[in-house]
Parts: structure tokens; C-alpha cells; sequence
């Protein structure tokens, strides 16, 4: 998946990134604002997945 080959391709990366930055977040002030621990486990895995697809987006394009 070459960005330059691709059209969506920053703006799938741009996505990930606001995904990881949001969840992150929720996951960290979760806490403090009261939220469940499902909630922050939700988003604690959201990261994760997000963390490895853009690793994975990452590998791809280094290939290309």
C-alpha cells in the first residue's frame, strides 16, 4: 500500500492516528473522569488494534 499509489492512503493514516490519539486518551483520563473499566478496556484495545494496523500500514509501504 504505496500512499502515493493509493488516494485513501493518508487519509486512512490520518484516521488511525485520531483513532489511537482519541482512545489513548479515554483510556488514560477514563479514571479521573469516572468512565467504567469496560469502557477504558474498550478503549485501551481500540489503541492496541490501531498500534498494529499502523504498524502494519507502516511495513506495507516499506516494502512497496
Amino acid at each position: 500500500m504505496n500512499d502515493t499509489k493509493n488516494a485513501g492512503g493518508a487519509l486512512v493514516t490520518a484516521s488511525l492516528w485520531l483513532v489511537l490519539l482519541v482512545s489513548s486518551a479515554t483510556n488514560a483520563i477514563g479514571q479521573f473522569a469516572g468512565l467504567d473499566w469496560t469502557f477504558r478496556t474498550i478503549a485501551g484495545a481500540v489503541a492496541v488494534v490501531c498500534i498494529v494496523l499502523l504498524i502494519v500500514r507502516y511495513v506495507a509501504r516499506r516494502r512497496a
